[in-house]
C-alpha cells in the first residue's frame, strides 16, 4: 500500500501530534482503494491510494486497518475490524503463553458480553478499543495488563454469568483461571454496589479516586477506558450524552492527577498524550452539557 512520505505510519497528526483524527473515508472503486484522514485539531489532511487487486485485496484492508484510528476501525469495519488490528497486536508480545491468556481473557469476555450493545455497536467493541490502547498507545506488552483490560466490566456486569456466589465467586474465577494480578485489577476496576438514596455518580467518582490510589497498574486500564468513553461520547446521542458528560467532566483533574504521578508505570511520551486527551474529552464535555442547557432552556 502507498501512502503520502510525509504521512507518518501509526496513529497521531503527523503536523502536531494529536490523535484526535476523526474523518476517515474509505472508497471503493473499479480499480483503486482510496483513503482520506483529517486532523481535528490543526486541519492537516492525506490521501493516498492503493490498487484494489482481488487477490491482494485482504491483504491491502489488513495493513489499511493496522493504520487507522481505532473509532475509524469501528465506524467502517465494526467488530471484524477491531478483531483483526487486536490479532496483529498481539501476536507481536514475545511470549507464547502471554498470547494464549489474551486470547482465553478475549473469548471469554465476548462470551459474556455477548448480548450487551452500547448505543449501535457490540459492547466488545469497546473491550477491544480499551485493550489496544493499552498496546498501541500505551506500549504495554503484559499480558496481564491486556488481559484486565479486557475482563474490567466483566464481574460487574456478569458476575452471577462467572459464578453463582456472585462477586466474591467472580473473583475467585478469575483468579483461577488468569492469576491474582489479572483478577486484583479487574476488582479495582470495578464499580461497587451503589448505596440507594446517595448520588450515584459521586460514588463511582470517590470509588475510581480511592480504588486507583494504590493501583498503578489500575490507572493505566482506566485511563484507557476513560479516553475511549470520552472519545466515544461524541457519538453518543439523546439525553444519555448529557447524563455521561456531567458523570465523567468532574473525574478528569483526578485522573489528569494520577496518570501524572511517578509511580504511573507509563513514559513520558505516553502520559503526556493522556493528558492531551482528557483535555480534548473535557472539551467535549463542555460542549455537550452546554449545548443541552442551550436547549433545555436554562
Amino acid at each position: 500500500m502507498s501512502h503520502p512520505p510525509e504521512w507518518m505510519i501509526g496513529e497521531p497528526c503527523p503536523a502536531c501530534g494529536s490523535p484526535d483524527i476523526l474523518e476517515c473515508e474509505l472508497r471503493i472503486g473499479a480499480d483503486q482503494f482510496q483513503m482520506g484522514w483529517e486532523c481535528r485539531d490543526c486541519g492537516y489532511s492525506a490521501i493516498w491510494k492503493t490498487s484494489t487487486d482481488a487477490e491482494a485485496g485482504h491483504t491491502i484492508e489488513r495493513r489499511i486497518v493496522d493504520v487507522m484510528p481505532l473509532h475509524a476501525i469501528t465506524a467502517l469495519y465494526g467488530e471484524r475490524g477491531l478483531r483483526e488490528r487486536f490479532a496483529t497486536e498481539t501476536a507481536r508480545l514475545g511470549d507464547s503463553a502471554g498470547r494464549r491468556k489474551v486470547k482465553q481473557a478475549l473469548q471469554l469476555a465476548s462470551r459474556l458480553h455477548a448480548l450487551d450493545h452500547r448505543q449501535r455497536e457490540p459492547f466488545v467493541n469497546h473491550l477491544l478499543r480499551v485493550g489496544l490502547r493499552i498496546t498501541c498507545h500505551y506500549e504495554v506488552r503484559d499480558a496481564d495488563i491486556i488481559c484486565a483490560a479486557l475482563l474490567h466490566d466483566t464481574v460487574e456486569d456478569h458476575a452471577d454469568d462467572l459464578s453463582a456466589a456472585d462477586r466474591p465467586g467472580a473473583f475467585a474465577v478469575l483468579t483461577a483461571c488468569f492469576g491474582p494480578q489479572v483478577a486484583d485489577l479487574v476488582a479495582a476496576l470495578t464499580n461497587p454496589i451503589y448505596a440507594a438514596k446517595t448520588d450515584e455518580h459521586d460514588q463511582y467518582r470517590e470509588h475510581v479516586a480511592a480504588s486507583l490510589e494504590t493501583h498503578p497498574w489500575a490507572r493505566v486500564v482506566k485511563a484507557a477506558d476513560f479516553t475511549d468513553n470520552g472519545v466515544g461520547l461524541i457519538y453518543t446521542t439523546g439525553p444519555k450524552a448529557a447524563k455521561l458528560a456531567r458523570k465523567y467532566a468532574p473525574l478528569i483533574p483526578v485522573l489528569a492527577d494520577l496518570v501524572a504521578r511517578p509511580d504511573t508505570p507509563l513514559t513520558c511520551h505516553v502520559k503526556a498524550r493522556i493528558l492531551r486527551q482528557l483535555r480534548n474529552a473535557e472539551e467535549r464535555f463542555t460542549v455537550i452539557t452546554a449545548a443541552t442547557a442551550a436547549r433545555e432552556g436554562r
